[in-house]
């Protein structure tokens, strides 16, 4: 989704007022400085003629700037905007809950900004997302075999006709033809580099990927072909170690223990994924290396396609390999987001060292 962007003169007005209407959609790019922040940053503000205004973090790394050291404007989002952050905590808390207008009013929140803050983190409402718990719900009863009415009853949903309206609408299929079918289990995690999704059965994790990635619904289709089970947008117990993981891997660069992967693809591209998590953390491999590592030295073509092919992205590190003269190619999550990946896997590697040798 996309807004609408006033002119420079409106936003360079909006950073003076550190207005949070743009924050996180544009950043403010100081040339005096090198730096480039987000626009409610505390900062000292910049003079007019040495800032320049962008709408992606990767336009502002491929200018050579660099990220503030106030603002943070890589951190998380969400974890940046107190709004998101104490309805999401809420919404965990109770997430059977029944939202509304008048109950974010009761809560002092204005639902056109609710609205506006989600729909630019998340492409979706709150109400929606909270409505979309509440059916993920039903659709774990409906999958083990749950009685329509008892899944429709146990979300609070008095009419029959609505439930059927809203799980066709959320699923793709009536609930009844939906008790005893699997599921998949689609759940957004926030990171420095921007939001993830994972997609997980109850064994195991499918795909995690950046949510801007081109062909992520290509993937998403596929992924449901194959599988023969039902998305739904909610967590389970695979992606809650996936958030751990997660957690754990943008704080130290490197994820506490093995995921669940289900690698599915030819046998050749299997043994590449497992050649690609053999790369240590803060090392590179080039793509004639990874060749080397598969033990089919000429069919380097054919390793970087299993290579690109790869969708769990940082589990399954693919952005560690680099051309042979040691230049960053081929990474469907772009470039800036592979050279900041490297780059903190090798200050995180140093880091561990000092600690050690201390």
């Amino acid at each position: 989704m996309s807004l609408p962007m006033p002119d420079d003169d409106a936003l360079y007005g909006a950073l003076l007022d550190r207005d949070p209407s743009f924050d996180g959609h544009v950043f403010v790019c100081v040339r005096t400085t090198g730096v480039f922040c987000r626009l409610t940053c505390p900062a000292r503000k910049p003079k007019r003629s040495n800032v320049a205004f962008r709408t992606a973090v990767a336009d502002c790394l491929a200018e050579g700037y660099r990220p503030c050291l106030r603002c943070r404007p890589l951190q998380s989002m969400s974890g940046g905007d107190p709004l998101v952050r104490d309805l999401l905590a809420r919404l965990d808390r109770d997430p059977q809950s029944v939202w509304s207008e008048d109950r974010l009013r009761a809560l002092g929140c204005e639902p056109s900004t609710v609205r506006r803050r989600f729909r630019r983190l998340y492409g979706t409402s709150f109400l929606e997302m909270a409505r979309m718990r509440r059916l993920a719900r039903a659709a774990g009863q409906l999958a083990a075999g749950a009685r329509v009415i008892d899944a429709q009853l146990d979300v609070g949903n008095e009419s029959g006709s609505g439930f059927r309206d809203a799980v066709t609408r959320m699923l793709g299929d009536a609930p009844a033809r939906l008790r005893g079918r699997g599921l998949l289990w689609a759940a957004w995690h926030d990171t420095p580099l921007g939001p993830m999704l994972s997609i997980a059965d109850e064994q195991s994790l499918h795909l995690l990927e950046f949510v801007d990635r081109p062909n992520l619904a290509a993937q998403l289709d596929r992924i449901s072909r194959q599988t023969g089970a039902t998305p739904v947008q909610a967590s389970n117990a695979i992606s809650e170690g996936v958030a751990a993981w997660l957690r754990g891997y943008f704080a130290d660069g490197a994820g506490p223990g093995a995921l669940p992967l289900a690698t599915s693809g030819t046998p050749f591209q299997r043994a590449v994924w497992q050649a690609l998590a053999g790369i240590p953390p803060g090392t590179t491999e080039t793509y004639a290396g990874l060749a080397e590592r598969v033990g089919r030295p000429h069919a380097v073509r054919a390793c970087a396609a299993a290579n690109g092919a790869n969708r769990i992205a940082i589990a399954i590190p693919c952005h560690r390999v680099v051309a042979s003269n040691g230049a960053l190619t081929g990474y469907g999550g772009g470039l800036w987001r592979k050279r900041w990946l490297i780059d903190h896997e090798a200050a995180a590697g140093r880091q561990r060292l000092e600690e050690e040798t201390s």
